[in-house]
């Protein structure tokens, strides 16, 4: 339950802001409609961090590996947060 709220709020603060990185956050449909390539995963883990912080997090290490988008498939918060991505071309 609490990766599925997790995974929602950050959803939808990139609804909201965060356009000034490469690697974009995308959805399971964009993911699949889209025919991307998967080129690996990447995570980040901390401790009190806002969903837009991880987001940054997660969309500087996707760039960093070169992705253009990158798709959350794990993320928790319970005082400390951890957040997986799969990266996409």
């Amino acid at each position: 339950m609490k990766t599925t709220i997790a995974i929602a709020v950050m959803s939808l603060t990139a609804a909201l802001t965060f356009g000034a990185s490469a690697a974009e956050l995308i959805t399971n449909e964009q993911a699949a409609n889209q025919h991307l390539q998967s080129v690996g995963t990447i995570s980040v883990s901390g401790i009190d961090a806002v969903p837009m912080d991880i987001r940054q997090q997660l969309s500087q290490k996707a760039d960093a590996k070169g992705a253009s988008y990158y798709r959350v498939i794990e993320a928790y918060t319970n005082g400390n947060y951890h957040a997986t991505a799969e990266l996409y071309k």
